[in-house]
C-alpha cells in the first residue's frame, strides 16, 4: 500500500512506462508498415512490449527503497514475508495495468491482431502477469544493492522468464487462432507450476537474499 501511494503520488514508474509503450509500439508500426505479419510474430511481438516494460518499471520496488535509505527501517519494523508479498502485490497490480494498457495500445493499432478466443487470451495475459510479477520482484531484490541496477536486471531476469514468456507467447498465438481453453491444458499446467515454484522458492529464500 505505501509503494502504491508513494507511486501514484509521483507517477514516476507510470510515466515512464506510458511513454516506453507508446514509443515501442509506434517503432513497430513504422518497422513493420505494408507488412502482412504471422499470428506467430504479433504474439511475440506483444510479449516483447510487455516484458521490457516490466523490465522498466518492477525493478523499483526494492531499487527505490535503497535510493531512499529506508531499508534499514523496513527490515527493522516488518517481517520479511510480509514485506516480500507486500511487495509482490504492489507489482501485480503494476504488472496488470501494464498489460492492460500494452494490449488495449496494440489492439488499436495493429490491423492483423485479431483475438479469436477470449477467454484463453485472458488467461494468458493473468498467468504471464503473474509469473512476471513473482520472478521480477525476487530478482528486485537481489540486484537492489548492485552498482549497474539497469544492466543487470533484464540480464538476470531474461533466461529466468524464458520458459513462461514461450509459454505465454503459444497461448496467445492459440487465442487469435480460435482454440479452446481445453485445448491449452499444458500450457496452463507451465504457468501455474511456474508461478507457485517461483512463489514457494522466494518465500524461503527471501529472507537471505534481502539481509545479505
Amino acid at each position: 500500500m505505501k509503494d502504491l501511494k508513494s507511486e501514484l503520488r509521483t507517477r514516476y514508474a507510470l510515466n515512464a512506462l506510458i511513454m516506453f509503450v507508446v514509443v515501442t509500439i509506434s517503432m513497430l508500426l513504422f518497422a513493420t508498415a505494408g507488412e502482412v505479419l504471422s499470428a506467430e510474430l504479433l504474439s511475440g511481438l506483444l510479449w516483447v512490449v510487455i516484458f521490457f516494460s516490466a523490465m522498466s518499471g518492477l525493478s523499483r520496488t526494492f531499487v527505490s527503497e535503497e535510493d531512499r535509505g529506508t531499508v534499514i527501517f523496513l527490515q527493522l519494523s516488518a517481517r520479511p514475508s510480509v514485506v516480500y508479498f507486500g511487495k509482490l502485490l504492489f507489482n501485480l497490480v503494476l504488472i496488470f495495468g501494464i498489460n492492460f494498457f500494452v494490449v488495449v495500445a496494440y489492439l488499436l493499432t495493429m490491423e492483423n491482431f485479431k483475438v479469436r478466443s477470449f477467454d484463453v487470451f485472458l488467461v494468458a495475459l493473468i498467468l504471464g502477469g503473474m509469473g512476471l510479477a513473482s520472478t521480477s520482484t525476487i530478482i528486485a531484490a537481489i540486484i537492489a544493492k548492485a552498482n549497474t541496477k539497469g544492466t543487470l536486471y533484464p540480464v538476470l531476469s531474461f533466461p529466468i522468464l524464458l520458459p513462461l514468456l514461450i509459454t505465454a507467447i503459444n497461448m496467445t498465438q492459440l487465442s487469435i487462432e480460435g482454440a479452446s481453453l481445453a485445448e491449452t491444458t499444458g500450457h496452463l499446467r507451465i504457468l501455474f507450476s511456474y508461478f507457485f515454484v517461483v512463489i514457494i522458492a522466494s518465500y524461503l529464500l527471501f529472507d537471505y537474499i534481502w539481509k545479505e
